[in-house]
């Protein structure tokens, strides 16, 4: 899983029939453990994400099970807001 932050939506008049009930939003992935940052991406919102809320995202086949959509064309589902998370002081060093 990802953890990442939603800064943005998508709004898709043409697209796939199988995206028509799925709202699309745009991920900012969290820098929380360090490293170099990643790209932006477009992600099904399976949770009810708004524009700010920190996100659980999971990616590839599991994004599309979320939905029981498996040939749906999703790579990236949000599936939890984070309310809040805790790490000791260490942690950087111990993941990195």
């Amino acid at each position: 899983m990802i953890i990442g932050k939603v800064i943005g939506n998508v709004w898709a008049t043409r697209k796939d029939a199988k995206l028509d009930s799925l709202k699309l939003m745009i991920v900012s992935p969290s820098e929380i453990f360090g490293g170099e940052p990643a790209k932006t991406f477009v992600a099904a919102d399976g949770a009810g994400s708004g524009i700010g809320d920190l996100v659980l995202v999971t990616k590839g086949g599991s994004a599309r099970a979320a939905f029981d959509q498996v040939k749906a064309p999703i790579d990236a589902t949000i599936v939890g807001i984070i309310d809040s998370y805790e790490l000791r002081d260490s942690c950087k060093e111990d993941i990195v």
